[in-house]
């Protein structure tokens, strides 16, 4: 498993807790630190089965400032994501082809 991750959110914290609770093998990420690549970015929205928009942290001052009031396509919500990393939903936990975001936490217990 592996847990997309920032540890400053709550909400990823008892998400990584939960996992780690479960005893379960999990791989973290702090995608804040690390931004991830496109390609992954897609990746884990095909996992999760939603648009980029779903996947965009709404009350971010980043979205609020450059790119709430704008028409964006999927590919430019992607590069919004990768060059914004706090822009995306946290924390994400991914379990070969399937993934879930983790608000709440108890979201996580379906890939255990």
């Amino acid at each position: 498993m592996k847990i997309y991750h920032n540890p400053r959110c709550s909400k990823s914290r008892q998400g990584l807790q939960l996992l780690k609770d479960a005893n379960a093998e999990v791989e973290v990420v702090e995608y804040i630190k690390t931004p991830l690549a496109v390609e992954e970015i897609k990746g884990i929205l095909n996992k999760l089965g939603i648009a980029p928009i779903d996947l965009i942290r709404k009350n971010e001052r980043v979205w609020k400032d450059e790119f709430k009031h704008k028409e964006l396509s999927d590919e430019a919500l992607i590069q919004a994501m990768h060059d914004h990393p706090k822009l995306i939903e946290r924390p994400i936990v991914v379990k070969g082809d399937k993934a879930v975001i983790g608000r709440p936490p108890e979201n996580i217990k379906s890939l255990l």
